[in-house]
């Protein structure tokens, strides 16, 4: 099953080299490697580009360019990776051979989240709640066989949940796999604004989510808050 890798960045100068080199041993392999960049006023495109296969331009948004990387993607299996997410060693020979064991297809991976302290109990957290409810995020590497991912309509066209929208069309055909091995993303996103309040916000968010809140609404809630 051949892989394509798809990576939506957004103004991540500072940390995109550093991503994309350390993907290249699965490109040695033959791992499709798909930058789609959202608007980067930084030169991080222009960064991306010797380091990866292709790198596309699309509108800004996760979903949007996501889906984008995913209808440009050869691969047979789409794994959608942040920037400043690191994946374990042999990722792809984990991928594949879990789905072809399980029967399953597609899941996600077990995430770390450095910085340690309270980070840790983050990350337990959040690996325990997508073993009980289904539901992975986009920190834990969620990857989809191309099949599946376009019989369930990609990625929903929405300002933030995407993740979760796109679990719950994908749980309807299956359970996911759920590779304990651990992904590695950075804690910057709860550091910068503190940890418990970063905790409590996205509670806060994914509980109206669920009560049927509108995801561009809570989208701007999110970015004023991180203001």
């Amino acid at each position: 099953m051949t892989l394509s890798i798809i990576m939506p960045v957004l103004d991540e100068a500072p940390v995109i080299e550093a991503a994309l080199r350390a993907l290249s041993p699965y490109r040695a392999r033959g791992v499709e490697l798909i930058v789609v960049d959202g608007g980067s006023s930084d030169g991080t495109a222009e960064l991306a580009r010797p380091l990866a296969d292709r790198v596309l331009t699309a509108a800004r948004g996760r979903s949007l360019q996501m889906n984008a990387g995913a209808a440009a993607a050869s691969g047979e299996m789409l794994l959608f990776l942040h920037a400043d997410t690191h994946l374990p060693a042999d990722a792809d020979i984990l991928m594949r051979d879990g789905l072809k064991r399980s029967g399953r297809s597609w899941g996600r991976f077990d995430v770390r989240i450095d910085g340690g302290g309270l980070l840790r109990a983050v990350a337990m957290m959040m690996n325990t709640r997508s073993r009980l409810t289904g539901i992975a995020t986009g920190d834990q590497g969620l990857f989809v066989t191309r099949s599946l991912f376009e019989a369930a309509g990609g990625f929903p066209d929405i300002a933030l949940m995407e993740d979760i929208a796109l679990s719950k069309r994908l749980k309807r055909y299956g359970a996911p796999l759920n590779l304990p091995h651990r992904i590695a993303t950075s804690g910057r996103r709860w550091e910068q604004h503190g940890v418990l309040h970063t905790v409590f916000l996205m509670w806060r968010l994914r509980f109206a989510y669920w009560l049927g809140a509108d995801p561009d609404k809570l989208a701007l809630r999110y970015d004023g808050n991180k203001r």
